[in-house]
């Protein structure tokens, strides 16, 4: 049988999630490098889009997106799943995959394109995934075009030149929460890797881990940080184990509590205009930005565009949490309090769903 194919980039933030994930599992692959030949010929017959990472099966499916990629594999190789079993730590880590994939890159983009040293670096690395054998001054001049979209696509992410000194603040407050716990524990919910560690490895790696001026910055101010990383990186831990008795971390609580403070009015308003733009619009296929969105970082208010994805992840952990039995549940609640505003948003109801079909997000039942 053949091994799956990771086509992706060591630049790309959601590549060095699945490559973490996929080295953890010990799942044979190979990586095909996305190079503008491998869009023409693999990346947009297959799929349709033009995003990376996608994974060619062994038995030749490819496929798009990570969470689908690593539940799809998670079936696929169950031994060692990356979801805890237990109901409080399978919660947190939905949680924490969410908050990384879809609210750590504010400062991901913001240090790779506002560093000019952090800037040219991903510059060289575009076109050298673009033009591997070309020289590097051609690689160097592609990149810059080539990234041109990234870097324009700050604001709509709420990384303008008001709000950087506020990203900054709340970024390193989160590196110094995450160092205080990586102090303590080999990964975020114990001895072993789980979803929430892949979640947050894409921001922390490919953005903040690699690029030179964010690399210096993270060793210095969270190494502990730096050497999570690494590990991860490397495959991780397979002889540990996740915490006994269903138990977070109290090192976590803060990082928890920093999520719904910034990310938890986003998704609240995210979740109210989807439903507004379903009930004025007929067709299925929802636009990536919906309107704008209101966020607090350090003290401060900032706007950003509103994307119908973040509700597509919102969902899973929402959803497991309403399946949680009577008993489950109280647990849970119990643990959460420490979290303000989490239960009342896991309880909000999701009026307009969406599904994920070939690659487009979409309207269910409509």
């Amino acid at each position: 049988m053949r091994e799956q194919v990771l086509v992706g980039a060591e630049v790309s933030l959601y590549t060095g999630k699945l490559r973490c994930y996929l080295r953890y599992k010990q799942i044979p692959f190979k990586q095909l490098l996305a190079t503008q030949e491998v869009y023409k010929t693999v990346i947009i017959p297959r799929t349709g889009v033009r995003y990376i990472p996608i994974l060619i099966t062994d038995d030749d499916f490819a496929l798009q997106d990570t969470t689908e990629i690593i539940d799809f594999l998670e079936n696929r190789y169950p031994t060692m799943s990356v979801y805890p079993e237990s109901p409080l730590q399978h919660l947190i880590a939905l949680l924490l995959e969410i908050y990384g994939d879809e609210w750590l890159v504010i400062p991901a983009m913001h240090y790779r394109w506002n560093y000019a040293e952090n800037r040219e670096f991903a510059w060289q690395e575009f076109g050298y995934t673009a033009i591997p054998n070309a020289t590097r001054d051609e690689q160097y001049q592609l990149g810059k075009k080539l990234a041109e979209p990234f870097a324009g696509a700050l604001p709509m992410l709420g990384v303008t030149d008001e709000a950087i000194g506020a990203i900054e603040q709340s970024y390193l407050a989160l590196l110094t929460d995450l160092n205080n716990h990586f102090k303590e524990h080999a990964f975020l919910l114990g001895g072993i890797p789980c979803i929430a560690d892949f979640g947050l490895i894409g921001p922390l790696y490919a953005h903040l881990y690699r690029d030179p001026c964010s690399k210096r910055l993270l060793g210095n101010h969270a190494p502990y940080v730096a050497e999570w990383v690494s590990k991860m990186v490397a495959g991780g831990c397979r002889s540990g184990r996740l915490l006994p008795g269903d138990q977070v971390p109290a090192t976590l609580w803060r990082v928890l509590q920093r999520m719904f403070s910034e990310q938890g009015p986003v998704i609240e308003q995210t979740l109210k205009q989807v439903k507004e733009w379903a009930a004025n619009h007929n067709e299925r296929e929802i636009p990536r930005a919906v309107g704008s969105a209101t966020f607090n970082l350090a003290g401060q208010e900032f706007k950003r565009l509103t994307f119908p994805y973040m509700q597509w992840m919102w969902q899973r952990a929402a959803d497991y949490y309403q399946q949680l039995n009577t008993a489950e549940r109280k647990s849970v609640d119990a643990a959460m309090v420490y979290i303000p505003g989490a239960i009342d948003l896991l309880n909000n109801p999701i009026a307009v769903r969406l599904e994920r079909v070939k690659n487009r997000l979409l309207v269910m039942n409509k």
